[in-house]
């Protein structure tokens, strides 16, 4: 297949237009075969969501192969093309059921199961927001390498609250075997910056369930800040943060260092109603979802809408957010040398947007979507 006159993503967040050549599933130097002209339509790879829980009123915890591809379906369809779901809080014994069927899942028609975040169970009780307190557990090496074994090794992400009894210790431990994020957490920027100096590279949807960023406690996003080498997330579904809190962020830490997730929950491609995150009800109006104390729950918003959000209602520039949607996600779970770019030699996981950020087309695996 030949993909012609589109303006291309490029690595470095620019667009160029060009001609697209895919062989098989692969992204090709030349080629032959159909053509599809792309004139006057944006190629961008295809997204990669490594926080979100869930879609169409199926979890990734109902811990079923049948409720993946059921999230992996929705994620293919609106251009999510690679997915990291998370987990909640839960006890070994369910964590473990969750891990067993997304190691058995065989997918043949959705978007490609790439990995697990590990959202709980280590994490504070005081910055639980949506979790379910009664199975918090401080972190546990033996706990988590018993789920990794049992995943496949399909864990790249694992959240810990830092100040959280063990947690320095996990880090050293596991720093070299998975990705490890702070989260759900009332770590001040000296713990914070321990833990990053330590070998955790992440923060889970930033400023969110941790303390706020002040000009005398800077807390978790000044660490973060600081350590140049961990991304942070960001939930541009224009609830959970103000466009103004996502403009600063962005000039703090820079387009390379973001990662955009959507941290959805059932709800998510369906209309208002009641749903359920973790076992817990949860009422969605709009874009808005809530426990019955008013917590967030999630969202209900896939990482696509989001990221036409952060530009059209933030002013992200285009590039940045793709950057962030795309090969920021990629890499923070390890998998951008096979996805995340429109680069010879990987996945031919693209989508074809119009001025107006409508999908126009999906190429999935090398092929024009229906």
């Amino acid at each position: 297949m030949i993909i012609k006159n589109a303006s291309v993503f490029q690595e470095d967040g620019t667009f160029k237009t060009q001609d697209i050549y895919i062989e098989g599933d692969k992204i090709a130097e030349n080629g032959s075969g159909d053509v599809l002209d792309a004139d006057g339509l944006i190629a961008i790879p295809g997204l990669t969501d490594i926080h979100f829980h869930g879609c169409m009123r199926n979890d990734f915890c109902d811990g079923t192969t049948e409720a993946i591809q059921a999230l992996a379906d929705y994620e293919l369809s609106v251009g999510v093309t690679t997915i990291c779901p998370a987990t909640m809080t839960f006890s070994e014994e369910i964590l473990s059921g969750i891990m067993k069927a997304a190691a058995s899942f065989e997918n043949k028609t959705g978007a490609e199961l790439v990995g697990i975040n590990m959202e709980g169970p280590f994490i504070s009780p005081a910055k639980k927001g949506a979790q379910n307190g009664i199975y918090i557990h401080n972190p546990d090496v033996g706990m988590f390498r018993r789920l990794q074994e049992i995943s496949g090794g399909l864990i790249k992400l694992c959240d810990i609250a830092p100040e959280q009894e063990g947690s320095m210790e996990f880090i050293d431990e596991l720093k070299d075997e998975v990705g490890i994020s702070i989260a759900h957490t009332t770590a001040d920027y000296d713990i914070a910056k321990e833990a990053y100096d330590r070998g955790a590279r992440h923060a889970t949807h930033l400023y969110n369930a941790m303390p706020p960023f002040s000009h005398r406690a800077p807390g978790v996003v000044g660490a973060a800040c600081d350590s140049d080498h961990v991304r942070v997330e960001l939930i541009c579904d224009g609830v959970h943060l103000h466009p103004a809190t996502v403009r600063t962020t962005f000039k703090m830490f820079g387009d390379d260092r973001i990662c955009l997730i959507s941290d959805s929950m059932m709800a998510t491609g369906l209309s208002d109603g009641d749903y359920s995150l973790g076992g817990q009800p949860v009422k969605v109006v709009g874009n808005l979802a809530t426990l019955a104390d008013g917590t967030i729950a999630g969202s209900a918003t896939n990482l696509m809408d989001c990221m036409r959000t952060a530009v059209k209602k933030m002013g992200i520039p285009l590039g940045s957010a793709v950057k962030c949607a795309a090969v920021n996600t990629a890499k923070a779970i390890g998998i951008y040398d096979t996805y995340g770019s429109i680069t010879p030699g990987k996945k031919a996981n693209i989508v074809l947007l119009d001025q107006d950020l409508n999908m126009k087309h999906l190429i999935f695996k090398g092929e024009l979507q229906k």
